[in-house]
C-alpha cells in the first residue's frame, strides 16, 4: 500500500539488474507474481522483486522507518517492547491499519503468512536463521546488520520497494538540514570543538557510552561534533560500559542520556541521584538533556534522523 508522498531524505540508487517482465516466484511455495521485476543484492544473495512492491511485511523498527519515509504503508509489521506498539515518534497516520504480526525478536510467520505479502524486508542479524522460511511466503529482501550501516540500508530498501527517485530526496533533504544544523552552531570549526557524549541507561545492563560505530554516532559525525576520547574505549565501536561508580567517564561538554526499561533497573535513578553525577561539568553548566530512546536509539532510520537534528539544533548551544 502507498502512501501519499511526503517530504523525504540520499544517495544514488542503481539497479543491479535491468528490469525484466516475467513471472517470478522467490522459490518453493511462495506466491508468483506476474510483471516487471528487477533483482536485488542481498545478505542472502541475488533476490528478485516485484518493481513496486504492494504487500510489504517489515520486521525491524529501521524496515518500518525506512518504508514510513518512502511513502509506503506496510501491510504488516513487528512490534517493539513500547505501549504503542510501534515507535511513538512515526507519524499515526502512517501506521493505521497496519497489522501487527509479533514481536520483533520472534515474528509470528503464520501471521506473515496470511497477509499474502509480496515484499518482506528484515536483517541477516535479526532473521537470518528464518530465511528458509521467510522465502517460502514472498521475496525477502535482508540487509547484513542494523545500526551502523542504516544509510546502506536504506538504500537497498529503497531498492527492493521501487522508490529509488524518492529516497533521493529524503537524502537531499537530509543533507540540507544537516548543513543547516552545522550552521546554526557556528560552522565545521565550532560544532567540531564541542565535544558530546551519548549515554543510554539499560534496564539489567551497565550504562552504555556510545561509541563512534552506531546510529546515532552518525548523526553526531554528520553535523561534524566532537567527541570525547572514552568513545574510542567503545568495544567495537559500539559503547563503553560502565557502571554508576564510574559515570564521571562519561563527561564532555554536552551530554544527552536515553533510558530503556524501568529507570531504577536500569541504573538511571540512583546514577543521576548521585554526587557523582552531580559533580560532573556538563551537569554543573546545566548542559545534560534526557532524549527520547525510541527516536535517538531505536528508530533508525531518515524519519527519527530528522527529528534527533532537530533536537541537536534547539539543545545545543549556539
Amino acid at each position: 500500500m502507498t502512501l501519499p508522498r511526503r517530504t523525504v531524505l540520499a544517495g544514488a540508487l542503481a539497479l543491479t539488474a535491468a528490469p525484466t517482465t516475467t513471472a517470478c516466484s522467490s522459490g518453493g511455495n511462495s506466491p508468483s507474481f506476474q510483471g516487471t521485476s528487477h533483482l536485488v543484492k542481498t545478505a542472502m544473495g541475488d533476490v528478485r522483486v516485484k518493481e513496486h512492491p504492494q504487500r510489504v511485511v517489515v520486521l525491524d523498527t529501521a524496515e518500518l522507518d525506512s518504508a514510513i519515509t518512502l511513502g509506503v504503508r506496510p501491510v504488516g509489521a513487528t512490534h517493539t517492547d513500547v505501549a504503542s506498539g510501534f515507535l511513538d515518534y512515526l507519524p499515526r497516520d502512517g501506521l493505521a491499519g497496519i497489522k501487527d504480526v509479533g514481536a520483533m525478536t520472534s515474528p509470528n510467520l503464520e501471521s506473515v503468512a496470511a497477509l499474502k505479502p509480496d515484499l518482506i524486508l528484515t536483517s541477516k542479524v535479526r532473521h537470518g536463521a528464518a530465511y528458509a522460511q521467510l522465502k517460502e511466503i514472498a521475496p525477502t529482501v535482508m540487509t547484513e546488520s542494523t545500526g551502523y550501516p542504516w544509510k546502506e540500508n536504506f538504500q537497498l530498501h529503497a531498492l527492493a520497494l521501487g522508490k529509488v527517485a524518492e529516497a533521493k530526496r529524503v537524502t537531499d533533504a537530509y543533507g540540507a538540514r544537516v548543513r543547516e544544523v552545522t550552521a546554526r552552531l557556528g560552522g565545521p570549526a565550532r560544532a567540531a570543538a564541542l565535544k558530546v557524549n551519548v549515554v543510554r541507561f539499560v534496564e539489567g545492563a551497565d550504562i552504555r557510552i556510545y561509541g563512534r560505530r552506531n546510529y546515532i554516532a552518525t548523526l553526531l559525525d554528520d553535523v561534524g561534533l566532537g567527541r570525547p576520547s572514552v568513545v574510542d574505549r567503545a568495544k567495537d565501536g559500539f559503547s563503553y560500559d560502565v557502571s554508576p561508580e564510574r559515570i564521571d567517564l562519561a563527561d564532555a561538554d554536552v551530554i544527552f542520556y536515553a533510558t530503556y526499561g524501568d529507570p531504577a533497573k536500569a541504573k538511571r535513578t540512583r546514577t543521576l541521584s548521585s554526587a557523582l553525577w552531580k559533580g560532573l561539568p556538563a551537569v554543573r553548566a546545566g548542559r545534560v538533556h534526557a532524549v527520547d530512546d525510541e527516536l535517538w536509539i531505536q528508530g533508525i532510520g531518515y524519519g527519527a534522523a530528522g527529528r534527533v537534528l532537530t533536537d541537536l539544533s534547539d539543545l545545543l548551544p549556539h
